[in-house]
């Protein structure tokens, strides 16, 4: 969202205080909030709020906006990059259903040409109403992009679907928005975290892999238009709209890749995956037993790259090289032995690129033995470049036909 401005209408709902810290959240990520409030709004929060909070003066009226031209909405309309309305209420869901255009809000939804969403929040009763419905289904047939209400306790005492959608989700949907639909119609498949293999009923084996940079990439590529399957050994709250596939061990990693795999256009494997596992699991708690120390057997686990790289028809297939020590020959034969059409190599021993980390540093190495160098990012942005990256291979045309039309 950097560098781009976004109009956020709020109408008169009691989740209009929630606007607030939406504002505070859209900034943070680079934008530029310009608010627009409806006369009903500024009974719940006034407008002081909001000029705080960005900066600017926040519109109210469609005329004599102070600093403004006189077709504010006009103006508004020509700087917007995204028009979010939220909350939105039945009133306000109506009047932009059926093209209203008598106060600024309104007038200046019928102005844009850039991408609209929004963010219905309401009482169950009012949200479930044929006319509220069928304003939604009409406001989506012209293209607005609804961020579906969240069910739970409303401020009425009632329960149910229409409280306003988490702030996390509506700003993921607007960077959605924002972001070039260029993996629309992929199905893309990302492994995340690092695989746990039980020694007994209470302990296991397994690393330091939080799981961060797998949840990355899958928000990234649901981000650019694609429908992302994360199967996860990590504990991370998944991102918005990505189905979650949890499991523990390599072998369940592989059975839940498997299963999906024929579907898949991409794979990005980004797990840390055991490379050994206990060969018998105690089926009670290991104690210490005096000096007697237990020797625990270990075998191979699965090598779920490999597996897959003998199966691969159309798909891409991506892996990841966590390293210590002599990171380009070990990631190039990773690369050649497991048939990988891209592979992402770190040294987790750098700083700013180990387990845990919000950023990370990688060289992208390609099947022809050229490699990218990417300086240190944060992982989203890595995951952005990574998926940039799968673009330019010779293999990204093939796919889109199993997972849809492109």
């Amino acid at each position: 969202m950097k560098g781009k401005t976004i109009v956020l209408g709020v109408s008169g709902g009691i989740a209009a205080y929630k606007a607030a810290e939406l504002c505070r959240l859209l900034q943070q990520e680079g934008a530029t909030v310009q608010v627009v409030m409806t006369a009903a709004a500024r009974e719940f929060i006034t407008p002081l709020t909001f000029a705080t909070l960005t900066g600017r003066p926040t519109l109210t009226t469609l005329f004599g906006n102070e600093n403004e031209s006189p077709l504010t909405h006009i103006d508004l309309a020509a700087r917007a990059d995204l028009f979010l309305v939220a909350p939105a209420t039945a009133n306000t869901l109506a009047r932009l259903a059926h093209g209203f255009a008598d106060d600024l809000l309104s007038a200046t939804a019928l102005a844009v040409t850039c991408p609209t969403l929004v963010a219905p929040a309401m009482n169950v009763n009012m949200y479930n109403k044929d006319s509220v419905q069928a304003n939604l289904a009409t406001l989506k047939q012209r293209g607005w992009i609804i961020v579906e209400p969240a069910e739970g306790e409303l401020a009425c005492g009632t329960s149910g679907k229409g409280r306003l959608a988490s702030l996390e989700v509506i700003v993921a949907a607007c960077r959605r928005a924002l972001s070039p639909q260029d993996y629309q119609g992929r199905i893309v498949l990302v492994t995340a975290g690092g695989t746990r293999e039980p020694l007994d009923p209470v302990r296991y084996l397994g690393n330091y892999s939080s799981g961060k940079m797998g949840y990355a990439l899958a928000q990234a590529a649901w981000e650019r238009g694609a429908k992302v399957t994360l199967i996860s050994a990590s504990q991370l709250q998944p991102p918005p709209e990505v189905e979650l596939v949890p499991v523990q061990t390599a072998a369940e990693m592989l059975a839940a890749l498997q299963e999906r795999f024929s579907d898949a256009d991409l794979v990005v494997k980004a797990a840390a995956v055991a490379d050994f596992r206990p060969r018998a699991v105690a089926p009670q708690k290991l104690k210490k037993n005096g000096q007697i120390e237990p020797v625990v057997e270990l075998e191979l686990t699965e090598d779920i790259l490999a597996i897959l790289g003998r199966q691969k028809d159309k798909q891409l297939l991506v892996g990841f090289a966590a390293e210590t020590e002599n990171l380009l020959t070990n990631a190039r034969q990773k690369l050649k032995a497991k048939k990988l059409d891209l592979i992402v190599a770190n040294d987790v021993t750098r700083p700013g690129a180990g387990f845990g980390s919000d950023s990370n540093v990688v060289t992208l190495i390609y099947p022809d033995g050229s490699i990218k160098e990417l300086p240190r990012l944060t992982k989203i942005e890595v995951a952005h470049c990574i998926l940039d990256a799968i673009r330019i291979l010779p293999g990204w045309r093939k796919t889109g036909q199993m997972g849809g039309a492109i």
